[in-house]
């Protein structure tokens, strides 16, 4: 994608996220306060997410393989190119979609398949869905500040990924235990903050790969 489409993308992908964090907060809240077996179901999510993140090492993306792309794809007539701005475009032959609404509804499912695991780890911390909600969107805008500075630099951190995956077993364990046992929030803090900085660190220690 060109990198002046870049910003557009990044405004439309958080602008849904936004919206879609709220429905999604929303729900959760709603079972929990229903359901409280339901905490177990999002520990299990989380540590099975944490151990797949963990053993999957580096995926390479594949956007055209992606199923949600082939099913707009084969519902929406799109373009071949990029045309400028532009999300959807008239032709003689009627309205079709551009690559760079292919990219948003990418941008949008890959922030779904996130929230999956971010809003069960947040509600592990506090059950207020206006704590929940409002730490999501202040995130979310600030990895929109950070962005192009973090595009650059996510390569050099290799171990990040493991550090994710292992705060994501973590809360989930925690969770699973959160019936018989209280861990106290200052300390689960602590834990997340020493997986995230051993990764950075041991990012930091590792020679960067040559081209």
């Amino acid at each position: 994608m060109p990198a002046e489409l870049q910003p557009r993308v990044l405004k439309w992908g958080i602008i849904g996220a936004i919206v879609m964090r709220g429905v999604m907060i929303a729900l959760g809240a709603l079972l929990l306060e229903r359901f409280t077996w339901i905490i177990y179901v999002f520990g299990g999510i989380l540590i099975l997410t944490g151990f797949r993140m963990f053993r999957g090492g580096d995926e390479r993306i594949e956007p055209e393989k992606n199923p949600v792309v082939r099913l707009v794809r084969r519902l929406i007539p799109v373009t071949p190119a990029y045309e400028g701005q532009a999300f959807v475009v008239r032709t003689h032959a009627g309205w079709y979609a551009t690559p760079l609404l292919l990219v948003v509804v990418l941008v949008e499912w890959s922030d779904l398949v996130f929230a999956i695991d971010s809003i069960p780890a947040i509600f592990a911390v506090t059950r207020d869905p206006f704590i929940v909600y409002s730490s999501n969107v202040f995130a979310i805008l600030g990895l929109r500040a950070l962005f192009f500075v973090l595009a650059g630099a996510m390569d050099r951190f290799v171990h990040l990924k493991k550090g994710v995956a292992a705060i994501l077993v973590f809360v989930g364990i925690k969770m699973l235990l959160s019936g018989w046992f209280h861990l106290a929030t200052p300390i689960s803090l602590a834990v997340i903050v020493l997986f995230l900085a051993t990764s950075i660190w041991a990012s930091l220690r590792t020679e960067p790969p040559t081209a």
